[in-house]
């Protein structure tokens, strides 16, 4: 048997911040949406051009309280082709959390508070 990895899923309060969000911070877009006629809830599955992999927005219509979606080492890591502009964007949108020089990474925080680790490609 062989598996492929092909999404990770969480479940996010305010899917139009959260799609603007993976938008300007890693060029996320839409590649597919499904749900209900009624609308209730929807996911929203979004990547981009570099890897099959996509992340699954999870949304449900009337969720007031946070998701856990896992603690702060339980995460998603992407690689960035410019590591010194990467940070320079996540540190002009605030979202950096946690930086570990030492190591060349940092990580960023989604609006509900999802771990991000940010990798250089040429590391």
């Amino acid at each position: 048997m062989k598996a492929k990895l092909i999404h990770e899923c969480i479940h996010v309060l305010d899917i139009e911040k959260s799609l603007d969000f993976y938008d300007k911070a890693l060029g996320f877009q839409v590649r597919r949406q499904r749900g209900p006629e009624d609308g209730s809830w929807g996911l929203w599955f979004i990547g981009n051009d570099t890897t099959e992999f996509e992340l699954e927005l999870t949304w449900n219509r009337g969720r007031t309280e946070p998701y856990n979606n896992g603690s702060d080492d339980t995460h998603f890591a992407v690689e960035v082709d410019n590591f010194e502009e990467a940070h320079a964007l996540h540190e002009s949108m605030g979202c950096i959390v946690y930086e570990n020089h030492e190591m060349g990474l940092y990580f960023i925080t989604d609006p509900d508070d999802c771990w991000i680790e940010i990798l250089s490609a040429h590391r």
